[in-house]
């Protein structure tokens, strides 16, 4: 005789077989909970990847001033073409270290003096490790007044590279905007920056035109992933069930 006081053809418990199947159910809802919000991630997703697009290939309109920046908003506003005219500070740029498809090297980040009397750091683009010396490339010191288009960007806060900015040092590893500008004396100037287009300097360098404009997408294989782990309990269920009846008909 069994332990329990139960014949060798006995099945489980009624009260077993009600737990168990409650406990598959609350964890199949879970996953199933799970995969639903991924497809819900999904379709933001593709909504954001379309406003993007369309921001990207849309005319640019004037960077924004002081008075729209508290406005400024990343979801809304990153990635949009904007336009303005004024003169750089060359001997204020900034170096962040870099990696891109022409390699690995130096953003070159300067600020920018619009003619509508703010500041607003410019990333020029890529510079290679051999040319970070504003003198070995002179000829992209663009010199008076100059027009630079590109895509608002917001600021890269803390560090990047799995390493913190060290301004102390000169060594910077992200975009942080509020630091950079600290660092240099700047004053007041945009929470964000701009990205210059390809248009191409003199001599080459800065490199514009190089933003990766991408978002990975992989909410669909989740969702299907979520989905599956939720048929496991049922089958589980199903397979234990099986051999109750086996049991009791033993």
């Amino acid at each position: 005789m069994a332990v329990d006081g139960r014949g060798p053809g006995a099945g489980r418990p009624l009260r077993t077989l009600v737990l168990w199947g409650l406990l598959a159910l609350a964890a199949a809802a879970g996953f199933g909970a799970l995969g639903v919000w991924q497809l819900q991630r999904r379709a933001w997703k593709h909504d954001l990847i379309a406003r993007v697009e369309e921001r990207v290939g849309a005319a640019p309109v004037p960077a924004p001033g002081p008075a729209a920046w508290p406005a400024v908003d990343a979801a809304r506003d990153e990635y949009r073409r904007v336009r303005t005219a004024g003169r750089f500070r060359h001997e204020d740029e900034t170096l962040v270290r870099a990696v891109t498809d022409l390699g690995g090297g130096f953003w070159v980040l300067t600020p920018f003096r619009t003619d509508r009397g703010f500041t607003v750091l410019v990333n020029r683009g890529f510079v290679p490790p051999e040319r970070r010396d504003p003198a070995s490339r002179a000829a992209g010191q663009i010199a008076g007044e100059t027009t630079v288009t590109g895509l608002l960007r917001v600021s890269e806060p803390g560090g990047g590279f799995l390493r913190a900015n060290d301004p102390a040092a000169g060594r910077w590893y992200s975009r942080d905007v509020a630091a950079i500008a600290a660092a240099r004396g700047l004053g007041e100037v945009a929470p964000y920056f701009i990205d210059a287009d390809a248009t191409a300097n003199p001599g080459g360098l800065p490199a514009g035109g190089l933003t990766v404009v991408a978002f990975s997408d992989h909410h669909l294989v989740y969702a299907l992933t979520w989905f599956a782990l939720a048929l496991l309990p049922a089958v589980g269920v199903a397979a234990a069930l099986r051999g109750d009846r086996r049991r009791r008909q033993g």
